[in-house]
């Protein structure tokens, strides 16, 4: 059981982590040197997917992170 957690956990680090440059590649070279505009824009198709995927990844991180630490 610990071996399957501890291997969810870094499977979920791991797609957490790609997810997050995904992210900030498809934001624009701009706002990641500081640059980002103060205009409120929405998300939408493949950007707005990223972020619902990422909140749902750092969920079940943060879950699986918890059942580790259970079973240290």
């Amino acid at each position: 059981m610990e071996t399957f957690v501890l291997i969810a956990q870094l499977l979920l680090s791991v797609v957490i982590s790609v997810l997050v440059i995904l992210q900030t590649q498809t934001s624009g070279a701009g706002s990641v040197f500081g640059s980002d505009t103060s205009v409120y824009r929405t998300r939408r198709g493949l950007e707005k997917t990223l972020y619902q995927a990422t909140i749902v990844v750092g969920a079940l991180f943060f879950i699986i992170s918890l059942v580790a630490a259970r079973l240290v």
